[in-house]
């Protein structure tokens, strides 16, 4: 009787202690996003610092010294910086970026109205690289040091050193022109972007947009435009996936667990696809927060390679046109963006992997 008291308590016991260091493990990860963001923060404000107050920077050169002086005093680029630091981190805390130079945009606009787009290809992006990646590194480690192996080992790294760029106008030249498939370039065509512009309070994601139209020629023709897009980026990661599905499935592959299987008589296939699938998966969800980054880096060339009006696209313009309160503002805001996807991202990997919370 006393053992049938004893065994639930010791049960209850245990099930709080790990509630708690899952808890305390959210916490923690919590609270490491203030530091990492106020470091990156500082960094893009340094470093756009160094060439100089961002006015005479963007249009220094086109403007009489006098009214360029009067601009920079109204500005507050004659103060020191110290002030200047500190006025920006509150502005940022209060949601307020500045404004453009170059067109006199809010910053917060720019990211609201591009931000979406930016968010929509990084989702398509990961799609495809799971769609390849996954499988691909599941056959490579059933196949392993043969030739199909070595074949898919080879296609990883080709995907991953590849310049997104040039991918990006290898499959444009492919699919666009000369077999005339797929369309080359922007997120819709203009009929299709006219009529979700004319929705009441459109979201910025096309797909959902589309979705909210009820009109199926809408929702194929956006998703159309993200096919070369998506592949570009996406087979990029896709690379990494496969090289680290195979390697984690190798080591899984010779674990006990699977010597046992196969004693009994298991087949290769089953232990691959059944017993040694999910354990490869956990590093994937670890490394999807670095390939955010990866991502959102390889977004400017990608959107601009194929005119995706996203944040990708819009900070290449400004760059060219030395806006740097607009660079400053995209670039602090994507910086958010990876801090709050690492932390998601070991969020999930705690609760798939209770090994992480300690």
């Amino acid at each position: 009787m006393t053992l049938d008291v004893e065994v639930p308590q010791q049960a209850l016991t245990k099930k709080r202690r790990v509630g708690g260091g899952f808890g305390r493990y959210v916490l923690w990860r919590a609270l490491l996003i203030i530091p990492t963001v106020f470091i990156l923060v500082t960094m893009v404000f340094l470093l756009m610092r160094t060439i100089g107050d961002p006015i005479t920077a963007s249009v220094g050169d086109r403007m009489p010294p006098d009214q360029l002086a009067e601009r920079i005093r109204e500005a507050g680029y004659d103060r020191p910086i110290l002030v200047q630091y500190f006025e920006y981190l509150g502005q940022i805390f209060t949601g307020n970026f500045g404004t453009t130079i170059s067109d006199k945009r809010p910053v917060l606009e720019v990211l609201t109205n591009f931000g979406a787009a930016t968010l929509e290809l990084a989702v398509f992006t990961l799609i495809v690289a799971f769609i390849v990646g996954i499988p691909l590194g599941m056959l490579a480690a059933y196949y392993r040091d043969r030739g199909a192996d070595a074949s898919l080992r080879v296609f990883a790294i080709f995907t991953y050193a590849t310049p997104v760029f040039f991918s990006g106008l290898l499959l444009k030249l492919i699919f666009g022109i000369w077999l005339g498939w797929l369309p080359v370039s922007g997120r819709a065509s203009i009929a299709s972007e006219l009529k979700i512009q004319m929705l009441p309070n459109p979201s910025g994601f096309y797909v959902i947009d589309a979705i909210r139209l009820g009109c199926v020629e809408i929702l194929g023709d956006v998703l159309l435009h993200a096919i070369l897009p998506a592949l570009t980026l996406g087979l990029m990661t896709a690379g990494i996936f496969l090289r680290l599905v195979r390697t984690n499935m190798i080591g899984a592959l010779g674990q006990e667990y699977v010597d046992s299987g196969r004693s009994r008589g298991v087949s290769e296939y089953r232990l691959v696809t059944k017993h040694a699938y999910r354990p490869a998966l956990i590093p994937i969800i670890t490394v999807i927060g670095l390939q955010i980054a990866l991502l959102l880096g390889g977004a400017v060339l990608t959107e601009s390679t194929f005119e995706w009006k996203g944040l990708g696209f819009q900070l290449a313009y400004y760059l060219s046109a030395r806006d740097f309160v607009a660079v400053q503002g995209i670039v602090a805001l994507l910086a958010v963006i990876v801090a709050l996807s690492n932390f998601v991202v070991d969020i999930l990997a705690a609760l798939i992997d209770p090994r992480v919370r300690y």
